[in-house]
């Protein structure tokens, strides 16, 4: 489902950009970086995770120590 949802929590100040190929930075083939430091309390350095194109949008599905942290996430943003 694409847009907002009751049980949706949203995540603000995430930044994505398109990064090229590019030396200076040690980006060997184009990909998306998607930033956020409230995303790295879910995904840490490192976790590899799996992505898909959905409608509108893109999924990343969680391995279980993500769905874990993205628990606390939730009830941290759900108390605030």
């Amino acid at each position: 489902m694409s847009g907002p949802a009751k049980s949706k929590i949203e995540i603000k100040n995430v930044k994505v950009y398109l990064h090229k190929k590019d030396p200076s930075t040690n980006s060997r083939i184009m990909h998306i970086d998607i930033e956020s430091e409230e995303l790295n309390e879910i995904i840490k350095d490192k976790e590899a995770t799996y992505c898909a194109g959905k409608p509108d949008g893109v999924f990343i599905g969680l391995k279980k120590k993500m769905l874990e942290r993205a628990e606390k996430f939730a009830g941290k943003k759900e108390k605030s």
